[in-house]
């Protein structure tokens, strides 16, 4: 490719510029030498250069070859069926052109990024024609997500499927069709608005922490250059233009080096080894390891991988993989991986074998003692859209124009019924007010009109017809409505009841519980959830913390909840049942929480009964209600009566241990808990 500058390239600011952050442009360049790696996820707090560095990757990327007018970016020699550009008999030749880079928005639809009717030619009375989406516009290209954690469930399921067989396939409105979709995906996120879904953090091949540079001379240096970028973008990127011109012939080179470049069996027993040692469960570790290690050595002009290739391929691939306690930093152990790398490194000593005539050999094994590893979580997030089409009745006309020709639709508008659900991140709502429009199903008296489905049927309906009209106007029956059916996320409503008697005094089990509240707390504000708090001791129970949002007022009950006294868990479910019925009216889906040993020995008032008898009774009255529970059994020692699990039996609920409390799963247990409703 030619190194000639490119005067359209100075609205992004140039790879180059960036100061420091060596891992986040080291990663960006890896996927460029192999798409195969998988992506990368970028992960830090805002105005770290997150965005930059991925928007700015494209001008450091060898050209590809590509055909003029071509909107499923086909390779040349490799049309897509549903490509009429490439499969013409006269196709013009490829011509050398830019990757690709294609923004998914978090509110774009279905429809948008898979694609759909070609509205204009069924329109211009055209059979059914496909008019791609993002996924086509993004092969062999860039796919880019900005804020990716608030990317809507519907979107992020489309995202797996893709990813995972490289061909888009859309089944829909009569349209079957299918072509290749195999994209670099990178995205960015910032810890504050939660984490990713698992399956999702697992496609990308690679993750790096980004923080602001501590150093005062690095931060007036990022300063002074950013200020002269907004002064004379062009003079600015002229200025730098040597430098990118130098990465780019060093991602060609690699690209063009890295068939070449040898990882012996010695180097995948490390990557294996080192995915074993940090428990990594999923297998598509060691196969990203393998193609970074391979790229890491491509991009520094070497053929043979080295053991400081995979160690450095380990800080990429597995932080987001390993598992971690609640509250434990991601990241990973560097003198662990320094060590393992390091016995790797050393040859093993020849043992002369006193049988053989005094011939040398070498034993193959290793003396290495693996160590424990520690741990990881995982979450999700969602984005919302305003409504379309809602209205408070009465008559609306909607002019279609097409090869020059309006057309004129009358429909009548329904009045729309508003969801009362709280708005939140974690509970799917099926046919929300608000959110992403995921897709449009056929009805006859719909609340919410979908507009493009309703024209695409009856356009469609009308191509086909033998006794289609001609006089420019197409016809709307009800058979051609639509509803607009849109996915979004209600706020759920936690309940804590936290037992602060004496059974519970010891200050490292009361430690140990309210690690695993406060690791639930800070999941609960990523989702917008309300809280509550009861806690019970002496001889009663007492609510603490009304429904709220307010996250920081729940940590700090908890923080200086007193312990000691009598076990009065009856009362406890008592003011929890009466909780969840005064919150009825809000409709937020709750969830109990209760973190005890199950000794209750402290009866209601007024009540001889024995006070266990008295505690199943509550629970088995909540489980009637429906309302989806978690029981945290805090019981320690030896001897455990297992009242605990007992009651999470009378409940319906499942019952974890202290053992059990990991961040992983407290996470899955309450989202499947809520996704249970």
């Amino acid at each position: 490719m030619s190194a000639a500058f490119h005067p359209a390239a100075h609205a992004v600011y140039p790879f180059a510029a960036i100061v420091g952050q060596p891992l986040l442009k080291q990663s960006l360049l890896l996927c460029a030498v192999d798409p195969g790696i998988g992506g990368v996820l970028i992960r830090g707090d805002k105005g770290t250069a997150k965005s930059t560095a991925a928007r700015g990757l494209t001008q450091v990327l060898p050209a590809i070859e590509r055909i003029a007018g071509c909107t499923f970016n086909c390779a040349p020699g490799l049309p897509a069926a549903a490509c009429e550009r490439c499969n013409a008999a006269a196709s013009p030749a490829a011509a050398d052109g830019e990757v690709p880079f294609v923004t998914l928005p978090l509110g774009a639809t279905e429809d948008r990024v898979l694609g759909t009717l070609d509205l204009q030619k069924a329109l211009q009375g055209a059979q059914r024609a496909f008019q791609p989406g993002l996924l086509a516009s993004a092969h062999r290209g860039i796919l880019y997500i900005d804020e990716v954690n608030l990317l809507a469930d519907h979107l992020v399921d489309v995202l797996l499927d893709v990813a995972a067989m490289g061909v888009n396939s859309v089944q829909r409105e009569g349209l079957s069709v299918s072509h290749p979709a195999r994209f670099t995906l990178v995205g960015t996120m910032n810890l504050e608005e939660g984490d990713l879904r698992p399956q999702l953090l697992d496609r990308f091949g690679l993750m790096v922490e980004v923080t602001a540079p501590q150093d005062k001379a690095v931060r007036a240096e990022v300063v002074r250059r950013r200020i002269a970028y907004e002064a004379d973008p062009a003079a600015f990127a002229a200025q730098w233009q040597a430098q990118q011109d130098a990465l780019r012939a060093q991602v060609e080179r690699a690209q063009r080096r890295l068939p070449q470049v040898a990882l012996d069996d010695a180097m995948l027993e490390l990557i294996s080894h080192l995915c074993c040692e940090f428990e990594v469960a999923s297998l598509r570790a060691d196969i990203v390891m393998h193609k970074t290690a391979r790229a890491i050595a491509a991009l520094e002009s070497r053929s043979r991988v080295t053991p400081d290739d995979v160690r450095a391929a380990a800080q990429l691939v597995l932080p987001h993989r390993r598992r971690r306690k609640p509250f434990e930093q991601a990241g990973m152990d560097q003198d662990k991986l320094d060590e393992l790398v390091d016995q790797a490194r050393a040859p093993q000593p020849p043992q002369q074998n006193a049988g053989d005539g005094g011939k040398g050999g070498q034993d193959g094994d290793q003396d290495e003692q693996p160590e424990q590893s520690g741990p990881d979580d995982d979450r999700q997030g969602q984005g919302e859209n305003d409504g379309e089409g809602e209205g408070d009745g009465g008559e609306r006309t909607f002019t279609v124009a097409a090869a020059g020709v309006a057309r004129k639709i009358s429909v009548e508008a329904m009045p729309v019924a508003a969801s009362q659900a709280a708005a939140g991140r974690r509970s799917a709502v099926s046919d929300a007010k608000r959110g992403s429009a995921s897709r449009a199903v056929p009805d006859a008296n719909p609340d919410r009109l979908a507009v493009g489905a309703t024209l695409r049927s009856a356009a469609v309906r009308g191509a086909l017809a033998d006794d289609a009209p001609h006089d420019g106007s197409l016809r709307i029956t009800p058979a051609d409505l639509h509803r607009q059916v849109r996915n979004g996320k209600s706020a759920n409503l936690i309940v804590f009841v936290v037992d602060a008697s004496g059974s519970m005094a010891a200050q490292r089990r009361m430690e140990a519980v309210k690690g695993a509240v406060l690791a639930l707390l800070t999941d609960a504000y990523q989702r917008r959830d309300q809280l509550a708090v009861i806690a019970f001791r002496g001889e009663s129970a007492q609510v603490l913390l009304e429904p709220t949002r307010s996250v920081d007022l729940a940590e700090q009950g908890l923080r200086e909840l007193p312990t000691g006294g009598r076990t009065p868990l009856p009362h406890a479910l008592q003011l929890a049942v009466q909780l969840l019925e005064k919150s009825a009216q809000q409709e937020a889906p709750p969830l109990l929480v209760i973190l005890s040993d199950g000794k209750a020995n402290v009866g209601l008032p007024g009540n001889d009964d024995d006070p266990w008898r008295q505690t199943l009774a509550a629970a088995r009255h909540l489980a009637q209600r429906g309302t989806p529970a978690l029981v945290l059994d805090t019981e320690t020692g030896y001897i455990r009566l297992g009242r605990a699990a007992q009651l999470a039996e009378a409940l319906g609920a499942p019952c974890l241990t202290l053992e059990q409390l990991t961040g992983d799963a407290l996470a899955l247990t309450v989202r499947a808990q809520l996704g249970a409703r």
